[in-house]
């Protein structure tokens, strides 16, 4: 069955609508959306041929406002049963899963290690071992799905090489929009998407391949079906080329055949744009289903980049920053601000279809800052500016309908100060701010028209990362500050002095009281120095409420007795810090657990540890059992007792 593909991207830009052969003489439109398409392959060729000259970034937005189709039914979401409790990956949103380099069912546990995928039986911990591996030449894996019997990761295979066959010199008169042959052969990235049969975890068989020309940026599965977002950058190694050879190219290919030649994923009639049009890059949103391997590939072309995305069970939306332009004697070009392009598909059924775009003030800091509540979409942003040794920026929270037009606005929060970390939560939104002191902003949206400031709380230190506990609390993570460290060196208005960034800080938040959130308990990890791979990303940290289970991987700087605070400590552990949360007593260290049998690693590193095969990077349980994962190996630990059960090498079966 063929599929329309079609999609859009957009840029407020500072030229006019670019002329494309074709587009103005016979528009053609795709019948589901509404978009424009290219009506001939010039058109699209003249399109990338004049950004390229240009030098545009292939970002593409309606300077006219939102553009907007009609929304498609919403796709289910999957559930897995199992006899034990267990943790799955830390997901933004309910129902969507995120593609992770570990995944567990309860039962087995699939690791991404190196150029490998280790299956493990993992329950129960004293019949724990590896039972089976995935590694193929020349493809090196990133992150996986599991459902039921099924696998599916997502990597990136050896380059592919286009031939040049264009002659050594060049007639000026042959290069087109700045697009001149490249004296050497091209090389080109290529996202490979490979579905396994795991029912002999033993012996996992392929069943199919998906190979897209570009660079992975991000997956999200709901129910059965698996959407995969891929940036692509054409390669000009003709003087004229063809629609063929700006297109990505694509192939599928069944179980162990051999792989087919690239073909371009898309015609040139099957691609959409919104004017004005500036052509640099594609994107696609891809779909496959992971129970039925016969069930053709979707793919959604869209016509830009995308660099965060947000998806609930029934929305996926790709957002890209949209910095100013500046002329060639420093001044920004008039009408042209930094900006956030969103645009929104409908998913249903595996198939991503597009339904509106808009643009907001300023830039976001992350996925987590966007979220679809009721229908509305939700998006906190910081314009950036630095005047005069003083920080001029500012925060805002916007409000857009289905349609993606604005509803309600929030804007000018603690200026001066940019966002570090944003959570939404149905009618509320939680945002911190930081530059001297970090506030955190308690934000009703239960309005959407008029979003207003509840309460705020202002304590030493910032969160990175915001985790609900329950309605009313959240847990933080990021730095302990004390402002007093070298506050004679401070040259920026009311900030502080990077030494005075102290150790890793967990904190929890009572919002009971709206008006007044208070910080109820704290705890501090290390000096100046001390990281956690949860504060940047999530699926690091794992809580469990039920049990009051935290875990979080730190690496520990330490200070020497008598070494004054603004220096950093030497490095003395890496691994997983394990604690008991719960609302009367706080934060309760239970234990710590590491993958480095000796401290030779620290003792030698001083200052200067960048981790290594031995580093926990992620954590999981299984009844009450605590496995952590890094590059090396797989570990059980007992949770009531913190001892060692087992522990599976990697790199032998």
């Amino acid at each position: 069955m063929k599929k329309t593909v079609f999609g859009v991207l957009g840029m407020l830009v500072f030229i006019a609508m670019l002329s494309i052969p074709g587009c103005a003489r016979a528009e053609v439109k795709d019948p589901v959306s509404g978009l424009p398409m290219f009506a001939s392959e010039n058109a699209l060729v003249s399109a990338f041929s004049q950004a390229q000259s240009r030098g545009y970034s292939g970002i593409y937005y309606a300077k006219d406002g939102a553009i907007q189709a009609p929304q498609a039914a919403a796709a289910g979401a999957g559930t897995t049963n199992s006899a034990v409790a267990y943790s799955g990956t830390n997901v933004q949103v309910a129902g969507v899963d995120e593609a992770d380099i570990v995944k567990t069912d309860g039962k087995y546990i699939y690791v991404v290690s190196g150029s490998t995928i280790y299956l493990a039986q993992a329950y129960p911990a004293e019949s724990a071992k590896i039972v089976g591996q995935i590694s193929i030449p020349g493809f090196t894996p990133q992150e996986l799905f599991v459902d039921g019997d099924r696998l599916v990761v997502f990597g990136s295979a050896s380059p592919s090489f286009i031939s040049n066959q264009a002659p050594t010199t060049i007639n000026p008169a042959d290069v087109k929009g700045g697009i001149a042959i490249l004296p050497y052969p091209v090389q080109t990235g290529l996202v490979s998407v490979k579905l396994y049969d795991i029912k002999d975890r033993s012996n996992p068989k392929l069943l199919k391949s998906v190979d897209i020309e570009g660079s992975y940026l991000t997956s999200r599965k709901i129910g059965t079906d698996v959407y995969f977002v891929v940036n692509s950058y054409p390669n000009y190694v003709q003087t004229k080329p063809t629609a063929g050879d700006l297109i990505p190219g694509y192939r599928e290919t069944s179980g162990d055949a051999k792989s087919p030649d690239l073909k371009p994923i898309a015609n040139y009639n099957q691609i959409g744009y919104i004017a004005p049009v500036q052509a640099a890059s594609f994107l696609t949103i891809a779909s496959l289903s992971m129970t039925d391997a016969n069930k053709p590939v979707g793919k959604t072309v869209v016509v830009g980049s995308g660099e965060n995305v947000y998806a609930s069970t029934n929305s996926l939306y790709i957002a890209q920053t949209s910095w100013p332009v500046y002329s060639d004697i420093g001044m920004t070009v008039a009408d042209n601000t930094q900006g956030t392009v969103v645009t929104k598909f409908s998913l249903s059924g595996g198939n991503a279809t597009f339904a509106a775009t808009s643009k907001v003030k300023g830039h976001i800091l992350n996925k987590f800052a966007m979220d679809e509540y009721n229908g509305y979409f939700r998006i906190a942003t910081t314009i950036s500016g630095y005047v005069n040794n003083r920080d001029t920026s500012t925060n805002n929270i916007y409000v857009l309908d289905s349609s993606m037009k604005a509803t309600g606005a929030l804007e000018d929060v603690a200026p001066g100060e940019s966002i570090y970390a944003v959570r939404f939560m149905a009618k509320r939104a939680y945002m911190v701010t930081f530059l001297h002191v970090d506030p955190l902003f308690v934000i009703d949206l239960s309005q959407p028209a008029a979003p207003k400031i509840l309460g705020k709380l202002k304590i030493p230190g910032y969160s990175d990362y915001l985790e609900p506990y329950d309605e009313t609390h959240l847990i933080g993570i990021g730095h302990e500050v004390d402002p007093s460290i070298d506050a004679n060196l401070v040259h920026t208005d009311n900030a502080v002095y990077y030494t005075a960034i102290q150790g890793v800080k967990l904190a929890l938040f009572d919002v009971t009281d709206v008006a007044n959130p208070i910080e109820v308990y704290k705890e501090v990890i290390g000096d100046r120095g001390s990281d956690s791979l949860a504060a940047t990303d999530h699926k690091a940290f794992l809580f469990d409420k039920e049990s009051g289970l935290l875990v979080l991987p730190v690496t520990v700087a330490q200070l020497k007795p008598g070494q004054p605070k603004n220096q950093q400590g030497d490095f003395v552990f890496q691994g997983a810090y394990v604690y008991n949360l719960t609302l009367k007593g706080g934060f309760t260290l239970k234990g710590k657990i590491t993958h480095y049998d000796t401290t030779d690693a620290f003792q030698k590193s001083g200052q200067y540890f960048y981790g290594g095969q031995g580093e926990i990077t992620r954590s999981l349980f299984i009844g009450n059992v605590l496995y952590t994962i890094s590059q090396s190996r797989l570990q059980l630990n007992d949770l009531t007792t913190m001892a060692t059960l087992k522990v599976l090498p990697f790199g032998q079966k």
